[in-house]
C-alpha cells in the first residue's frame, strides 16, 4: 500500500479461542477488515451458530482444544488445506485460576501452564514454517499486564507466571522468524470485560474495564504494520501504575 501499511486482503489469520470474548471480537474485527479468519474453538457447532452469517468463503471454524496436541496439528492442517497459507497467528485462548503459595494442589497451575504457555508454543512451532513462507508473517500473543509485573497479594501467582512466560515466548518467536519477515508482539491488556474475570479478587471494577473490541482494534493495528515497525510488547492498562 502507498502508506506503507500491509493490506488485509488475501491474508489468512488463525485465532485460538475465537468463539467468545476477546477471541470472538478479534475474529469479527479482522473479518470486517478483509482478512480470512480461521477460528480454533472447542465447540465448533456452537460457534458456527453464534458467529453470524459468513458465506463469503473467508471464515473457517475448526476444532481446537488447547490441551490436546493433535487438535493443534489438525487445525493448522485444516487451515492450510482450506486457504493454502497462514499469514498470522493470534494466540488468544487462555484461562485464569487463583493460585498462590498457600495452595498445595498444583492441578490448577498445571492446567494454566498447559493452556496459557504450552499451547501457544505448540501452535507457533507448527505455524512458523507457513509464516516464514509468506514473507510478512505475524504473531500476536495475548499476554496481560500481569505478565509485566506482579500487581499485589490479590493477584494469582500462577497466572502471572504463565503470562510472564508468554512474553518470553514472544521474544523467542521474534528471533526465530525475523530473517523471514515474521514479526511478533506480546499484547498485554489490563482488565477486559469478559467472563474470564468473574469473581476474580482485586480486579478492575466492571465499569472501568476495556471492551474486547479495544483489544481487537489493537490486534488489527499490529497486523497492519510493516516489517520495519516491529512492536515487541504492547501494554494497554486500565489503571494508573508508575511503569505501565
Amino acid at each position: 500500500m502507498s502508506d506503507g501499511l500491509l493490506a488485509a486482503a488475501g491474508r489468512v489469520v488463525m485465532i485460538s479461542g475465537g468463539g467468545r470474548g476477546i477471541g470472538a471480537a478479534i475474529a469479527r474485527r479482522l473479518h470486517a477488515d478483509g482478512y480470512s479468519v480461521s477460528l480454533g474453538v472447542r465447540d465448533v457447532k456452537r460457534v458456527r451458530s453464534t458467529f453470524g452469517p459468513c458465506d463469503d468463503g473467508r471464515v473457517l471454524i475448526a476444532h481446537f482444544d488447547a490441551t490436546l496436541a493433535t487438535t493443534a496439528q489438525g487445525w493448522v492442517a485444516e487451515t492450510v488445506g482450506r486457504f493454502g497459507r497462514i499469514d498470522g497467528l493470534i494466540n488468544n485462548a487462555g484461562i485464569l485460576r487463583q493460585v498462590g503459595f498457600q495452595d498445595e494442589d498444583e492441578t490448577a497451575l498445571d492446567e494454566m501452564w498447559r493452556i496459557n504457555v504450552i499451547a501457544p508454543f505448540r501452535l507457533i512451532r507448527l505455524a512458523l514454517p507457513h509464516l516464514r513462507k509468506v514473507g510478512h508473517g505475524r504473531i500476536v500473543n495475548i499476554a496481560s499486564t500481569d505478565g509485566k509485573r506482579y500487581r499485589d497479594a490479590s493477584s494469582s501467582v500462577g497466572y502471572a507466571m504463565t503470562k510472564h512466560a508468554v512474553i518470553a515466548l514472544s521474544h523467542a518467536a521474534k528471533f526465530a522468524g525475523w530473517e523471514h519477515g515474521v514479526r511478533v508482539t506480546a499484547l498485554c491488556p489490563g482488565a477486559v470485560d469478559t467472563e474470564l474475570l468473574a469473581g476474580v479478587p482485586g480486579v478492575t471494577p466492571a465499569a472501568g474495564r476495556m471492551k474486547p473490541e479495544v483489544v481487537a482494534a489493537a490486534v488489527s493495528f499490529l497486523l497492519s504494520l510493516p516489517d520495519n515497525a516491529s512492536v515487541a510488547e504492547m501494554p494497554i492498562n486500565t489503571r494508573l501504575e508508575s511503569t505501565l
